[in-house]
């Protein structure tokens, strides 16, 4: 499949896995300037991260937007991409449901949950659960209070562990810890798709979660003081992953029961990455949706075609 990408912002894992699903011819362009002046004709698909384009005038071309509009959508921007040739990506079914459910002017655009490939190959096990003997935990923008009540249950059990706080490390560091650590304890906000919590589970690391269910759980922001926008930071996950809580009050227990299952190690965490977000997976469910899209405009003969060409370089927003 021959993809035009523009590349005006695409977040670095996406782009990894992108760039190496097996089935992508990708050309790269950074500007709209550079989409105005490039003959389409070529291409299958047109896939834009971040830029709205106009595919109203392109009714014989696929087009692909997302996930990087921007957190709530842009009513313009959404009245540039709607039309039965487009679709917009959200990483996962809650951010679909966040704009759909909130956000009338989206009703008439497709949107669909697709994750990113996670790279299972660089982010795989080098010891057995039984030789690693590491903890760690992995913070995100939340309550420091919370950080703080989760250090002291450690600090009581005589646990030691590493901190990792997001944005503050290096991910060289993060891979020797994740391939030594026997389990991870995630306190973390809302995660469209979660690289990092998704890449330690492909390293075959269990994860106790100190679950979010809103978006203004994200501290220092308010989304809507009217309305808590639901949400979560495991939006793929099943039992295999490890387990979630919710509150102080769930701590005690739950994690009695988690490391009792890691000490049987009854979890399996990278079989659920390797079967649901390895690149080779989300490379199919791309091209799905690649094919989901309305093509009734694609089969306009050659003189169709070259009219449109002549079109779109005389009319430039």
């Amino acid at each position: 499949m021959k993809v035009l990408l523009l590349n005006k912002f695409f977040h670095k894992k996406n782009l990894h896995a992108f760039v190496n699903y097996k089935s992508i011819d990708c050309d790269i362009i950074n500007t709209e300037n550079e989409f105005y002046n490039t003959d389409l004709t070529p291409y299958d698909i047109i896939y834009s991260p971040s830029t709205p384009l106009p595919v109203k005038k392109y009714p014989y071309k696929k087009f692909i937007f997302g996930p990087h509009f921007d957190v709530f959508p842009d009513e313009f921007k959404m009245q540039m991409i709607e039309g039965k040739n487009s679709v917009y990506i959200q990483p996962s079914q809650w951010a679909v449901d966040t704009w759909k459910k909130n956000f009338i002017f989206t009703h008439n655009i497709t949107i669909l949950p697709m994750p990113f490939g996670v790279d299972t190959e660089e982010f795989s096990p080098t010891l057995s659960n039984k030789e690693r003997t590491e903890v760690f935990i992995y913070f995100k923008r939340r309550n420091p209070d919370e950080l703080y009540f989760l250090a002291d249950k450690l600090n009581e059990k005589k646990i030691r562990f590493h901190f990792f706080e997001y944005g503050n490390y290096n991910e060289d560091d993060y891979k020797m810890i994740l391939n030594n650590s026997k389990y991870g304890i995630w306190l973390g906000t809302h995660e469209s798709q979660g690289f990092a919590l998704e890449e330690a589970l492909s390293c075959d690391v269990p994860l106790f979660v100190w679950e979010a269910v809103s978006m203004n759980q994200e501290y220092g922001k308010e989304y809507d003081n009217n309305y808590n926008y639901p949400a979560t930071t495991t939006p793929y996950w099943d039992s295999r992953c490890g387990n979630l809580f919710f509150s102080t009050n769930e701590f005690d227990k739950k994690f009695s029961d988690f490391l009792k299952k890691v000490e049987n190690n009854e979890y399996s965490p990278r079989s659920y990455m390797v079967e649901n977000l390895s690149i080779v997976e989300c490379e199919k469910k791309f091209l799905q949706i690649c094919d989901s899209i309305d093509n009734s405009h694609t089969t306009n003969n050659y003189k169709i075609t070259q009219s449109y060409r002549k079109y779109q370089l005389f009319t430039h927003i």
